[in-house]
């Protein structure tokens, strides 16, 4: 069975938006990661994904304050 991951996901949307929520979190010093399958699936060689559904993560710890910054940016 694999770990838990220490990350969440928190957001889910197109590359300009979670690149855009990525620097407001940084702003505040929140650290984040992304996950693009179909990015992912081109590079090992087979399709796979949807386009525009990048997924942005942060660690479990930064949740409650990663959430509210992403509503606020979003509206």
């Amino acid at each position: 069975m694999f770990p838990e991951s220490e990350y969440e996901r928190v957001y889910t949307g197109s590359l300009i938006n979670v690149q855009f929520l990525q620097t407001m979190l940084q702003d505040r010093g929140i650290n984040s990661i992304t996950r693009d399958d179909m990015k992912s699936g081109m590079i090992a060689g087979f399709g796979g994904g949807i386009p525009d559904h990048i997924q942005l993560f942060v660690k479990k710890t930064d949740v409650e304050e990663a959430i509210p910054i992403i509503e606020k940016s979003l509206s």
